[in-house]
């Protein structure tokens, strides 16, 4: 663990793992809401997790690196559940490279237990944890100059939602009618950092039932260049 202060007022921890900035951003959670911990804001990213508005940086820097922190244990909420239609472009490519037939990367998806890590790229997008190492998968060699929203794609260890229309270079394994951002929506986001998300798969002759109408996104709150599989310790987007 390496704190890094960011500005008079902020902390920028760096953490060798994935894992490991999850578990300590559900510690941070837990002692905020005990009253032990004053911070404006607490922002995962892959291996980083920003802390602002702190009056102290330098002595919360030597207060951390003494915590023993334990795994990030699962949210006693319920999960959230995306409907997914297993139709994606991608699949035959995703299963060549997990070693198994077309059929069954949709069994292997829809049956792993996800955790968002972390929220970025686009208002509304997730990078959900929870497939086994042995299942990740490269970003496409060529991207597209345009992935359709609700599109269930994989990159790196991550599985994500787009919430729009925009390019990108992830594998993609389905298709939702879920909306992930609605601005008229509290909170405007489907997910958050820490939720625990589940995908439910939908036969051929299926029907999606939006959890909502989507709403148009204010210009310029989207980037436009797709989401990167973070793999440098700084985790950005």
């Amino acid at each position: 663990m390496r704190a890094l202060p960011v500005g008079d007022r902020a902390l920028l921890v760096e953490l060798p793992s994935g894992a490991e900035a999850e578990a300590l951003h559900a510690e941070l959670l837990r002692r905020r809401a005990a009253g032990d911990l004053i911070v404006g804001e607490i922002v995962p990213a892959a291996r980083t997790v920003l802390l602002d508005g702190l009056a102290d940086p330098s002595r919360w820097a030597a207060r951390l690196a003494s915590w023993d922190i334990p795994p990030a244990a699962p949210r006693t909420e319920a999960a959230v559940e995306i409907p997914v239609r297993y139709d994606g472009p991608d699949l035959p490519d995703v299963a060549a490279h997990w070693g198994v037939p077309v059929d069954e990367v949709a069994r292997i998806h829809a049956a792993a237990e996800f955790r968002v890590a972390f929220c970025g790229f686009a208002p509304g997008f997730g990078y959900l944890t929870g497939l086994p190492a042995r299942y990740d998968v490269p970003r496409r060699a060529t991207p597209r100059t345009g992935v359709p929203a609700g599109s269930v794609a994989l990159a790196g260890p991550y599985t994500g939602v787009y919430p729009r229309s925009s390019p990108g270079g992830w594998q993609l394994i389905g298709t939702t009618d879920a909306v992930l951002w609605d601005h008229t929506r509290v909170p405007a986001a489907l997910l958050a950092p820490g939720a625990q998300v589940r995908f439910v798969p939908l036969g051929a002759e299926a029907e999606f039932v939006p959890l909502r109408a989507e709403s148009e996104i204010p210009l310029g709150a989207e980037k436009t260049t797709g989401p990167e599989a973070p793999s440098a310790p700084a985790g950005t987007t």
